[in-house]
C-alpha cells in the first residue's frame, strides 16, 4: 500500500505563491542533497538516497571533490553521528536522547531527509497521542458505508514508512502513554503491522526504520518498557562542550533563521551572542566560567535552542526598532524571560547573578544596565 501526500499550494492575496516559513530539511537543503547524491559513489543500503558516509557528511559538513561546500547541520562529536547513521543501516531503531535544546529533533529531521529524502513521516508524541497515530485509523464515512476495507483504512506515518521502505520519526516518545508506546514493539521486532479487522498485515520492506527522540528530563513521565527500550539503539546527544562551540551553533542557526525571516545580518552581533551563551552556560552549570564563583541554577533549562530564540528575537528588535546593530538592550529582555520561569525563586537567582557576576565583569557595564532596566 502506498499513500502519497502532496504539499498544498496556497495563494496569498496579491497572487504570489505563499512561501513556507520553515521549509522541510529536504527542501531547504535540496541543493546540497543533490550534490552529495551526484558525487556519492559508495554503497547505499536499500532505498537510501545516500550512502552512510554521505549522510554523515551532510550532517557534519564538508567540501566535496567538485568544491561544493556542505554546511554543518550538527556541531558535535563525529562518532555520535556515525553511530546514529550506522544504526539506521541495521534493523535496530534509533533513539536520540538528551536534555532539552540538544538538537534531537533537528538531527532526526536531517537524518530522515538524507536517508529517505522525506522527513515528514512524523508522529508527534503527547500525553494524548492515540494508538491510531502509530498504527492506523479509519475513514468513518467509508467505514459506515462499506464496512472495513483498505479504502476505509487511514495509514499512520509509521505504516506508510513500513510499506514504502522509508524512515519514520516519533518525537517525544516518553510523552506518549505507555500502552501506546508498546504498539511499536511488534513493529520494531517483527517488522510487521497486523490489521486484524481485515485479516491482513503490512510487512516492512527494506529501508524501513524509526528515529525516536526523548527528553532526559521527562524520565518518570512515561518510562519506556524494557522490551521497547531493547528495540532501540540509544545515542545521547550532549550539550556543546565549550563556549566557542555553542557560540558557533547559535550563530549559524540565528543566521539561517534571520535569512528566512528577512532580517538583516547583524554586524558585530557575535559579541552579544557570546554574552548570551556565557550567561546561559554559567547559570546552567552553577559556576562562573573561571570557576571562582558558585551560582544557583534557575528552574529553566537554558538550552542552546533557547539561546537561539533570545538572539533571534534581539535581532528582530534591532532591525525593526533600532539601528540594525545587535546590542545588549536587544537581548536583555529575552534573557530575563528565559531565566525567570518561576517568578519567586528564579528572580532572586537572577538578581544575585547580576549583582555578583555581571556587575563586576569588565566590558559588561552596558549589559548590566540593560538587564537592570528590564528587571526593574
Amino acid at each position: 500500500m502506498s499513500v502519497s501526500v502532496e504539499p498544498m499550494s496556497v495563494e496569498v492575496p496579491d497572487g504570489e505563491p505563499a512561501v513556507a516559513l520553515r521549509p522541510h530539511a529536504e527542501d531547504a537543503f535540496a541543493g546540497e542533497l543533490t550534490a552529495l547524491a551526484a558525487q556519492d559513489d559508495r554503497p547505499r543500503p536499500a532505498r537510501w538516497k545516500l550512502s552512510p558516509w554521505a549522510v554523515a557528511t551532510y550532517l557534519l559538513g564538508g567540501t566535496l571533490p567538485d568544491g561544493t561546500v556542505i554546511t554543518p547541520k550538527y556541531v558535535g562529536p563525529r562518532r555520535l553521528v556515525e553511530v546514529a547513521v550506522t544504526t539506521l543501516a541495521t534493523d535496530r531503531a534509533l533513539l536520540l536522547l538528551g536534555v532539552p535544546g540538544t538538537a534531537k529533533t533537528w538531527v532526526s529531521e536531517h537524518l530522515a531527509a538524507a536517508v529517505s529524502g522525506d522527513s515528514t513521516l512524523l508522529v508527534q508524541g503527547t500525553a494524548g497521542t492515540p494508538e491510531e497515530a502509530i498504527r492506523y485509523g479509519w475513514n468513518y464515512a467509508q467505514l459506515l458505508a462499506h464496512g472495513p476495507s483498505r479504502d476505509a483504512l487511514v495509514p499512520s506515518p509509521v505504516m506508510r514508512a513500513m510499506a514504502e521502505g522509508m524512515t519514520a520519526r516519533v518525537e517525544e516518545l516518553t510523552r506518549i502513554p505507555a500502552d501506546v508506546q508498546d504498539t511499536l514493539i511488534t513493529i520494531l521486532s517483527e517488522k510487521t503491522l497486523p490489521i486484524p479487522e481485515l485479516g491482513q498485515e503490512v510487512q516492512a520492506v527494506r529501508g524501513f526504520n524509526v528515529i525516536a527522540t526523548a527528553n532526559d528530563r521527562d524520565r518518570g513521565v512515561n518510562e519506556l518498557s524494557s522490551a521497547l527500550r531493547r528495540r532501540f539503539n540509544t545515542v545521547v546527544l550532549p550539550l556543546p562542550e565549550s563556549v566557542e562551540a555553542e557560540v558557533d551553533i547559535v550563530s549559524r542557526r540565528v543566521d539561517q533563521l534571520g535569512r528566512s525571516l528577512d532580517l538583516p545580518a547583524a554586524p558585530d552581533g557575535i559579541d552579544e551572542i557570546r554574552r548570551v551563551v556565557t550567561v546561559f552556560r554559567e547559570l546552567r552549570d552553577g559556576v562562573t566560567s573561571d570557576g571562582r564563583t558558585k551560582l544557583k541554577s534557575p528552574s529553566g533549562t537554558l538550552s542552546t535552542a533557547e539561546a537561539i530564540s533570545v538572539v533571534t528575537n534581539g535581532l528582530a528588535l534591532a532591525a525593526h526598532f533600532g539601528d540594525g546593530v545587535l546590542r545588549a538592550g536587544d537581548v536583555a529582555a529575552g534573557i530575563l524571560g528565559a531565566v525567570v520561569r518561576d517568578p519567586a525563586a528564579d528572580r532572586v537567582i537572577w538578581q544575585e547573578y547580576l549583582e555578583a557576576v555581571v556587575r563586576e565583569r569588565d566590558g559588561w557595564k552596558d549589559f548590566y544596565r540593560a538587564c537592570r532596566e528590564v528587571s526593574a
